[in-house]
């Protein structure tokens, strides 16, 4: 690349990897969880994994500029081809919850926003709701595979709409009490263990929620040599970022806690709790349902546009750039249009039974809802796993690869930051399992919940591994 196609420097590269990392979303939830303790939590999630993770992935991207593919291009390049088919198919498989949980996403937007309320998940059965999301998902799944691109324009527009919604948030609540006599709903919030976490069983099984939150760094990998100054420009973003990340959960999370009190967090908080966040802020300003209205677009939107982009994106990772003695040759088969179509029928048949199965043991659909995030939470941080599984194998050859951005130059400081991130994942990933509704509350329901939380990752693993036998036996055929 030219010098002069280098143009971006630090500020722009933090802030495009804001916008791409950080939501209101990330807020709410790991509030809904952890109540105003949250707040030592970003802290601790900060300085001990999102910082070290964010650069890196500045070293991966810089190392290897060239590679399309992503993650599984990092880990063929420092290791075998198979394991690069395992890092595609991982990327891949965990947008399957990701994908059956954004219709319901979708009808709680247009609940809101046509009914004025959140009433839509304490009414209708988790069956009924299930089956409508089916039906959303397979309307998407059919437009996407026509290869229309105007969804993921909407989603831009969306994106930026739902960036400025949650800076918006955190300034109007934090204001509120000062400008408008707004009520703050936590007591105590000037004590400091108001925001001291109690470090015990329960509290561990919340943490794949914050690392869910501050995950997908790897986006920005393409980013890192289109700086003017790699070694000194992309880490100075990086921390920068990070700075903005930690201040913004920070924030989000005082303004949760003025909003809602921190000791008695609503059990719908995580579905419905931006919209009653923005309806009690119209309320306090005078604007009526404005915001409620403005957020529930962008947020419908948002949704949409993630679920048809979702379908397409991470297939073509999988399918485009695998060695063909992995995936079976009808799985790359495309149609007219180029849309890898039995991919399509794959991705379908996956979130179609991930949609209605729980439904059969979980009645409620805020639960079902809260499920379904809690289980992204766990499942989603696996694609990361490889991220640090191709740092340490990058600086166990460290001297085999030019970087002009090194992170860690001493190779075996390397392996240990790049191992503690990869242990901490997958801690983060195994307590997430455990569900977070209460056992005596309803035992069945836990069990159930367990179950699937437990079955979910170990049959995506299954899948993955049976793909490549498939593919022998064609080959085999094939020859013969």
């Amino acid at each position: 690349m030219s010098e002069t196609h280098k143009q971006l420097r630090w500020y722009n590269v933090a802030l495009i990897a804001f916008v791409a990392v950080w939501g209101l979303g990330n807020v709410v939830n790991n509030f809904a969880q952890q109540g105003l303790t949250v707040v030592t939590s970003w802290i601790l999630i900060m300085l001990i994994y999102f910082v070290p993770y964010t650069l890196i992935v500045g070293q991966l991207g810089s190392t290897f500029k060239d590679a399309n593919g992503g993650v599984a291009s990092w880990i063929k390049e420092t290791s075998t081809s198979r394991l690069a088919y395992y890092a595609a198919w991982t990327y891949w498989i965990v947008h399957i919850p990701y994908l059956a949980q954004k219709p319901q996403g979708i009808l709680i937007s247009l609940s809101w926003l046509f009914k004025g309320n959140g009433n839509f998940i304490h009414t209708v059965p988790s069956i009924v709701v299930s089956i409508i999301c089916l039906v959303i998902f397979l309307v998407f799944l059919w437009v996407s595979a026509q290869g229309l691109t105007t969804l993921n324009r909407i989603g831009s527009i969306a994106g930026t709409a739902m960036f400025v919604m949650s800076i918006l948030f955190i300034i109007l609540a934090i204001a509120a009490p000062f400008m408008v006599g707004g009520h703050i709903e936590t007591p105590n919030m000037d004590k400091l263990s108001t925001y001291l976490p109690n470090f015990n069983f329960q509290y561990f099984t919340t943490i794949s929620m914050l690392v869910f939150a501050v995950g997908g760094a790897e986006k920005i990998s393409p980013y890192v040599n289109k700086t003017k100054n790699a070694s000194k420009e992309f880490p100075r973003g990086m921390l920068v970022l990070a700075g903005m990340v930690a201040l913004c959960a920070i924030l989000g999370s005082f303004a949760m806690g003025i909003l809602f009190n921190s000791h008695h967090i609503p059990k719908d908080l995580i579905a419905n709790g931006p919209y009653v966040a923005f309806a009690k802020l119209g309320n306090f300003f005078h604007v009526g349902s404005l915001f409620v209205i403005l957020y529930a677009i962008a947020n419908a939107m948002a949704q949409i546009s993630a679920l048809a982009f979702s379908i397409d994106a991470p297939l073509k990772i999988l399918l485009d750039d695998t060695d063909r003695r992995f995936v079976p040759k009808k799985l790359t088969k495309t149609n007219k249009k180029g849309t890898l179509i039995n991919g399509y029928y794959l991705t379908g048949l996956l979130v179609g039974i991930l949609i209605i199965v729980p439904s059969i043991g979980i009645g409620n659909m805020n639960e079902l809802y809260n499920w379904l995030i809690n289980l992204n939470s766990v499942v989603m941080p696996m694609r990361y796993l490889w991220v640090f599984l191709a740092f340490i194998m990058l600086n166990k050859q460290l001297e085999k690869f030019h970087s002009d951005y090194m992170f860690v130059k001493n190779k075996n400081v390397g392996m240990f930051v790049g191992g503690w991130c990869f242990f901490f994942t997958a801690f983060a990933c195994i307590l997430g399992m455990i569900p977070k509704i209460s056992y005596s509350a309803d035992p069945k329901s836990w069990i159930f919940q367990l179950i699937l939380n437990i079955l979910t990752p170990i049959v995506f693993l299954l899948l993955g591994l049976i793909m490549p036998a498939i593919a022998r036996h064609e080959l085999k055929k094939e020859e013969n």
